[in-house]
């Protein structure tokens, strides 16, 4: 019996996919290399620290502990200057519409996102008093595949796992929902999302109304 809606937040709700690609490719050209939109894809739902870590490996760079670091607060400060004017016209197709259903309708709602800045966009987009429960990266250890942050959300919200429906455009999402015990839809292809039960190119292509009865049958 689903009773609760785990979302993660970049690709589900909101596209800020653009402004993490140019502060990521400033990272890059800073360490002395470049960054492609292919390689943004392969950060979608990995923290902030792993996918240093890969951008460094990408542009083969030697840094020590202290220049990652500084690395990490430099590649955030350009991010937040970048997100500064989102708002929730910024939300993709249906977004807004979908949680303020679910909410109308009694469904518990947590954020599950590796996003440290998680919070700040959900203010600036008017949408946290939907949500019961914010889990990021501030309240998690292990980053998506982990299922960590989905395990946390659904305690936050009082539910099994079980209970609880993940919304997630990236495959590390998917494996975090699934390793957690808890379905998923997908908000992509089934090519690019294997493992999720459902697919759909945006959350205004379905109802909370449909999922909740096609998932309890």
């Amino acid at each position: 019996m689903i009773r609760g809606f785990l979302f993660d937040l970049d690709g589900v709700i909101v596209d800020t996919a653009v402004f993490h690609f140019q502060a990521w490719r400033r990272c890059a050209q800073k360490l002395g290399g470049d960054f492609t939109e292919a390689q943004n894809e392969e950060l979608k739902g990995v923290s902030r620290a792993d996918s240093l870590k890969k951008v460094v490996e990408w542009t083969k760079a030697s840094v020590n502990t202290e220049e990652f670091e500084a690395l990490l607060v430099e590649k955030n400060e350009w991010y937040l200057e970048l997100v500064q004017e989102v708002s929730e016209a910024d939300g993709l197709p249906g977004a807004v519409t979908f949680l303020e259903q679910a909410h109308a309708q009694g469904i518990k709602i947590a954020l599950g996102s590796a996003s440290k800045n998680a919070p700040m966009i959900l203010n600036k987009m008017g949408l946290t008093h939907l949500f019961d429960a914010i889990i990021d990266g501030n309240n998690v250890i292990n980053g998506k595949p982990h299922p960590e942050v989905f395990l946390k959300g659904a305690a936050a919200i009082g539910l099994d796992p079980e209970e609880c429906l993940v919304f997630e455009d990236s495959i590390a999402g998917v494996q975090a929902a699934k390793t957690g015990g808890m379905s998923c839809v997908g908000i992509g292809t089934p090519e690019t999302l294997e493992g999720a039960d459902l697919h759909f190119t945006a959350l205004g292509d379905t109802t909370p109304t449909e999922l909740v009865a096609c998932f309890n049958m």
